[in-house]
């Protein structure tokens, strides 16, 4: 059984993990910019702006 030393570890671990978070990131992008969720953010973009009605 060989086993791994700490460097070698960390290089994986910063190699594929840039690449996991570049992926992650590029999903995210995606699904925020797909014209079909444009309703859904615009509406939640408004929220803000809406007067609350549970104000006395």
């Amino acid at each position: 059984m060989e086993r791994y030393s700490y460097e070698q570890i960390q290089a994986f671990a910063q190699s594929w993990g840039a690449v996991y978070f570049m992926v992650l990131f590029a999903a995210v992008c995606v699904y925020a910019l797909w014209p079909s969720n444009k309703r859904k953010f615009d509406e939640a973009a408004r929220i803000p702006l809406e007067d609350d009605e549970a104000s006395p």
